[in-house]
């Protein structure tokens, strides 16, 4: 059957017109022509011929051999570590898959196939990319030289339908206690971070959160691949980064989205994540009256996070480090961490407040903590528990809620 595909493979390829942008119906006919003509003396089964015809489809049109792992709504990432090694993760756990690029040069076309269309430049001068597909999957790239073993490329997929608070409550992540007096935290324009490690849901658990966004407000979101799914908000304006050109020359960083969008007229600021010097405008545009913004993310605990905010604020600017706690405890309410737990699952670990500067560090406040209640059948069991009031209710009974 190998040999059969490579020959309809290679017929198709010869007539597909390369000086044109050819659409998938043209492409289609093509196909199903060549595999009508060829299926007589090959005695292909009508399933084979199908299987060819969408495979060979995928590798002209689409992502070729990824495409099928793309479309598979139960796996979350897809990781291509060279043209033999393909593993992806599907109910958190990691499997390789069978399948393997032709050679490297066909990973490689890959490679630029989806830097191209998002109008962004991966070569070997500019050898990493952030980017993403057409669905909103979040794709980094790395190629040779940096790559020692061919070009590497990591798909990070989101759900078709974006998943809701309520969604999350069903699995498991979140209880309706908590996940209640997020809701009115996010109403009452209380500046929450979200925190946790690389895989625990930070991304999905912001576009949860921001959905509770009164539909009024006018909001913008900035993030270095468009990733967020606010369906709330109408007033929605959509920020994205730009690599530098292959001169080296007109980037656009968080940081000048950050700066930009305070001349915007937003009532609050959605960052994805914050992980460099762009900290300092966040936390100034927290300080200055765009109360209710959020943004993720890094750490193992809500008071590692304030540590690397502190950290990341230095980077960008030299000022003493007493005043850099009292921005990050006043700009700041509410810290929320998610973490994977060892039977892969992912929880809210904690929600915790900023309660103030005691004794010159800043002072959490928990008020839910993730408390475990044992195992069965390789699940983790537990809940988050509440653990104290909310200290600093003035938002709230400024926005009307009594109940939280």
């Amino acid at each position: 059957m190998k040999e059969v595909f490579n020959e309809i493979q290679g017929i198709v390829r010869n007539k597909v017109d390369m000086t044109r942008e050819m659409s998938e119906e043209e492409i289609g006919q093509i196909i199903d022509e060549t595999i009508l003509e060829l299926s007589s003396k090959h005695h292909m089964t009508l399933k084979e011929k199908e299987q060819a015809a969408t495979e060979i489809f995928n590798s002209i049109k689409r992502l070729d051999i990824l495409q099928e792992l793309i479309e598979d709504d139960a796996i979350t990432e897809v990781m291509i570590n060279g043209p033999g090694n393909i593993f992806y993760e599907k109910g958190g756990r990691i499997y390789q898959w069978e399948k393997k690029f032709v050679d490297e040069n066909r990973l490689y076309d890959i490679a630029q196939q989806i830097a191209a269309k998002s109008n962004r430049i991966v070569n070997e001068s500019v050898p990493i990319l952030d980017t993403r597909l057409s669905n909103g999957s979040r794709v980094n790239i790395v190629l040779p030289p940096v790559a020692l073993d061919g070009p590497v490329i990591t798909i990070r997929k989101f759900y078709q339908s974006p998943i809701t608070i309520q969604k999350l409550i069903q699995m498991g992540s979140i209880t309706e206690e908590a996940a209640f007096f997020l809701e009115m935290a996010v109403r009452a324009k209380y500046n929450i971070f979200i925190s946790g490690g690389t895989g625990s849901g930070k991304t999905t658990f912001l576009n949860a959160l921001s959905n509770y966004i009164p539909s009024d407000e006018r909001v913008i979101t900035i993030e270095d691949s468009a990733e967020l799914q606010i369906q709330s908000v109408s007033n929605l304006v959509r920020l994205e980064t730009k690599n530098a050109n292959v001169e080296g020359e007109n980037a656009i960083s968080i940081r000048d989205l950050i700066k930009s969008s305070l001349r915007m007229r937003p009532d609050r600021i959605v960052v994805g994540e914050v992980r460099g010097a762009e900290a300092i405008d966040m936390i100034t545009a927290m300080l200055t009256g765009h109360d209710g913004s959020l943004s993720t993310g890094h750490a193992n605990s809500p008071q590692d996070m304030l540590t690397r905010i502190e950290t990341m604020i230095m980077m960008g600017m030299d000022i003493p480090l007493q005043a850099i706690k009292n921005q990050i405890g006043s700009a700041i309410d509410i810290v929320v961490h998610l973490g994977r737990l060892r039977d892969k699952t992912r929880r809210v670990l904690y929600i915790e407040e900023i309660e103030g500067i005691v004794d010159g560090e800043i002072r959490l406040n928990p008020l839910f903590e993730f408390e475990e209640e044992g195992e069965e059948n390789g699940c983790v069991l537990g809940s988050l528990v509440r653990r104290n009031a909310l200290i600093h209710d003035g938002k709230m009974k400024g926005a009307g809620i009594e109940k939280f």
